[in-house]
């Protein structure tokens, strides 16, 4: 499997006045291409920080993140964003759609400057919502939302794929329908897919569970039997 990240015990440290706080404590991993990975931790544990890191939108205090050949670490902010732009797709719990723009238009902003695009209405029929192609944010529910921002995700063809509790504000129906959209965007796109959830029952579907608990990885493994999203209860 060929490495995707290298992550070589990276820190990160927030200056929060006359204090500094420890979001992420010497944490090493690698991840490899096509995996589908769950960083499983309750709020605090520095799950979402070591997803930031890895999609770009920050950098660490210490230690060092390879992506392929490319330091994230000493990246520059232009390279930061020429980074996110070619190869990572982003999935976020509250969505982050353009209220004033149709489920197409907030896609197109994405394939507008991407090199090798899907198709605004290729990427809704993949996650099963192409009958909304003109609808807004607001005329639809919260799944719908949900999946437009997965198809503005992977309209691009991202390499990775890093979502932030995409399912924590949807209730089990929905979201159990937003994770078989993930496993379907992974399994058709081969891409590094990387879920950042506190719900342990998603880590049955990953291929590898990397649990973390007060900014420190404190356990890793592989699921010799993985469950499809269907199969999930909780």
């Amino acid at each position: 499997m060929k490495t995707v990240f290298s992550i070589q015990a990276v820190s990160k440290v927030y200056p929060m006045g006359s204090v500094s706080v420890r979001a992420l404590n010497d944490a090493s991993l690698a991840l490899g291409a096509g995996e589908f990975v769950v960083l499983l931790g309750a709020s605090g544990s520095g799950k979402s920080t070591l997803l930031n890191l890895m999609g770009g939108l920050d950098t660490p205090t210490s230690g060092s993140i390879v992506y392929r050949d490319h330091s994230l670490a000493r990246a520059t902010e232009r390279e930061l964003t020429r980074f996110r732009r070619e190869h990572v797709g982003f999935v976020f719990q509250f969505y982050n759609l353009i209220p004033g723009l149709t489920a197409r238009e907030n896609i197109a902003l994405v394939t507008d400057i991407a090199e090798q695009p899907l198709d605004p209405e290729d990427a809704l029929r993949m996650v099963g919502i192409e009958a909304l192609a003109d609808h807004f944010p607001s005329q639809m529910s919260g799944g719908e939302q949900q999946r437009v921002a997965i198809a503005r995700a992977v309209a691009k063809r991202p390499d990775v794929l890093l979502c932030d509790e995409p399912t924590g504000a949807l209730d089990f129906r929905t979201g159990r329908r937003v994770l078989e959209v993930l496993e379907q965007v992974n399994r058709e796109f081969g891409a590094l897919t990387v879920i950042v959830t506190h719900n342990a029952v998603i880590a049955d579907m990953a291929s590898r569970v990397v649990r973390m608990s007060s900014g420190a990885i404190v356990e890793e493994r592989r699921n010799a039997r993985r469950c499809s999203a269907q199969d999930l209860s909780w």
